[in-house]
């Protein structure tokens, strides 16, 4: 929780980034009547004049530390199990391997449920507990379900998750240990999305599903004030993203236009890369073509599970973020991803997830076709840690009698 006395979110509502109609943010608020997903706005003038850089630098570590530029106004609705200020770890080793002038980790796989997402369920529950929300539901590959499960129950809100068959056993176990009611659906995340959206008339259920809540985003976006923040509040030449749903991507961007607009940041932005598996690529397809939207992916199918999303609900916003940047999308095949999750344990000692991985193993391809220069500063970042998928690898490895030598 955020230990200064003055916190104060500087909130001002709601808005559609298509039709620019405003929301209520005290009221409960999900798809703008045009079906486009809604953004929080600030009063960033406002917050402005009462937090700065040098204001910040030693508050909590944690992403409270942005308190006014995050959507709960009352302190206490917070619910918050120390999520955040991740470190920024240099990748030596890769970097010189590769060329790279300074290659950076992110790494979310160390804060709490392990992964990225327990930053859009802390002030996504927050926020739903500010707005008096007694039961949320949504629809998961896994770590999204794992996340709010176990914040829904520290706030004593009930969950509702329906998941694949096929996700990690591993997050499942997390789901239910936390209490939530778990719905197994044969099918992909997009299937588990149609029975709830057919579900709901019938209960009294906060959607919580990628951005048909607004404030999932927020707590993303604190992943952008972070890495500027431990840059000492300069930007990189380039942020590289895992993209399924792309929540992440666009909460960083949106951190990054308020930074600009806060004058904390000056008006170049970093190159922003979003990277799929080749087995489930809309992103990197529309971007090809450079449409403003993406097309369903049919048959989609990769061991990075977290990015199996054959059509996002925000990938317009994902896709703007892309081009308004000078970006990239690119997609790289099951092996490459299995291939770096080995280098990167092997030769830097990290061991992440698939999705991590697959940034990895995009970014040599970039840095190879010189898109990457060599005097420039590169943040990948890592969603999850790779202890939470047991089975990415398996090796045969020799057994030693008991009364035998080594």
């Amino acid at each position: 929780m955020n230990t200064n006395p003055y916190m104060k979110s500087f909130i001002t509502g709601l808005v559609c980034p298509k039709c620019k109609k405003h929301y209520d943010h005290g009221q409960i608020q999900h798809l703008c009547d045009c079906g486009s997903p809604l953004l929080v706005e600030y009063d960033l003038h406002g917050a402005g004049k009462h937090i700065n850089p040098e204001s910040i630098k030693n508050r909590s570590a944690n992403l409270w530390r942005y308190a006014e530029l995050l959507p709960v106004q009352d302190e206490a609705n917070i619910v918050s199990l120390g999520e955040g200020w991740t470190p920024l770890q240099k990748l030596d080793n890769a970097g010189k391997r590769y060329g790279f002038g300074r290659l950076l980790l992110k790494d979310e796989g160390i804060i709490p449920t392990g992964t990225f997402k327990a930053r859009g369920a802390a002030v996504g529950i927050s926020k739903a507990r500010e707005l008096n929300v007694e039961a949320v539901a949504m629809p998961t590959n896994g770590n999204a379900g794992a996340a709010w499960a176990v914040y829904a129950a520290r706030a004593g809100i009930q969950a509702h998750i329906l998941m694949p068959c096929d996700a990690p056993l591993i997050t499942r176990n997390e789901i239910v240990a936390a209490g939530a009611h778990v719905h197994l659906v044969k099918g992909l995340i997009s299937d588990c999305g149609k029975i709830l959206a057919r579900s709901l008339p019938a209960h009294n259920w906060y959607d919580a599903s990628t951005l048909k809540e607004p404030y999932r985003i927020e707590g993303k976006k604190t992943m952008g004030y972070e890495i500027v923040e431990q840059l000492g509040w300069k930007v990189p030449d380039v942020i590289a993203y895992p993209a399924g749903g792309g929540v992440g991507l666009i909460g960083i961007y949106k951190a990054l236009k308020e930074m600009r607009e806060l004058g904390w940041i000056g008006e170049k932005l970093p190159r922003l890369v979003a990277v799929q598996a080749a087995g489930c690529a809309p992103i990197v397809h529309a971007f090809g073509k450079k449409a403003k939207e993406s097309e369903f992916f049919s048959d989609s199918k990769t061991i990075a599970f977290g990015i199996n999303v054959p059509k996002a609900l925000g990938d317009f916003l994902v896709l703007e973020s892309l081009y308004a940047t000078g970006g990239n999308a690119i997609a790289v095949e099951d092996a490459e991803i299995l291939e770096s999750v080995l280098e990167l344990a092997r030769g830097e000692g990290c061991f992440i997830c698939p999705e991590g991985a697959a940034v990895f193993a995009a970014l040599k391809k970039l840095r190879a076709g010189e898109w990457i220069k060599s005097d420039e500063t590169v943040v990948i970042l890592n969603t999850g840690a790779g202890i939470k998928y047991p089975d990415t690898l398996s090796f045969d490895l020799p057994y030693c009698p008991v009364d035998g030598t080594v």
